[in-house]
């Protein structure tokens, strides 16, 4: 791994590379043990040159955003539908919640404490070139970019807690009558 804090490769203070070289038969192993080194030191920028292990980080990162979006999407939908619809269809509203309450808790148990949650993919061509990448191996590497996330997690959290306060409520008067 490559830290290029005072290069001209990275305008951002700190900048790592994981560079696609294989010289052993546990390059595969070496090129993971750089990306948890590269994460747990909270590098800015990260760029992954190996195409397997890239792969597999942007997929964690896409599956995690996903989680987190449906957990979101769907809490707002729980919450606002039931100004919207007939009281037949709070079944509807309930579901909305429930997988609501299932995403964020996924996202939470297996994304939360993952120093890659707090990287986005890259792929914005105007944010690429100020990185000034043109002398990497590989003519397609996945760049990471660290990113405070404190805000989408309140969010998420807020409306799985709201969801899960409208199911509860709502499982309650249903079991009542």
């Amino acid at each position: 791994m490559e830290d290029l804090s005072n290069s001209e490769l990275s305008d951002s203070p700190s900048c790592a590379i994981i560079r696609e070289i294989y010289d052993s038969e546990n390059s595969h192993e070496q090129f993971e043990q750089e990306l948890e080194h590269a994460l747990e030191a909270r590098y800015d920028v990260i760029v992954i040159e190996p195409t397997n292990i890239g792969d597999e980080t942007s997929r964690w990162i896409t599956v995690g955003n996903c989680l987190h979006k449906t957990a979101v999407l769907a809490g707002i939908g729980c919450l606002i539908s039931p100004m919207f619809l007939p009281t037949s269809w709070k079944v509807l509203s309930f579901s909305s919640g429930a997988v609501s309450i299932t995403s964020a808790s996924i996202y939470g148990l297996s994304w939360q404490f993952d120093p890659c949650c707090k990287y986005q993919l890259e792929r914005d061509p105007l944010q690429l070139a100020k990185l000034r990448l043109s002398n990497l191996g590989s003519s397609s590497p996945v760049v990471l970019v660290r990113k405070d996330d404190t805000y989408r997690k309140q969010l998420q959290n807020f409306f799985a807690i709201a969801s899960a306060c409208y199911c509860a409520l709502t499982l309650y008067k249903w079991l009542r009558t």
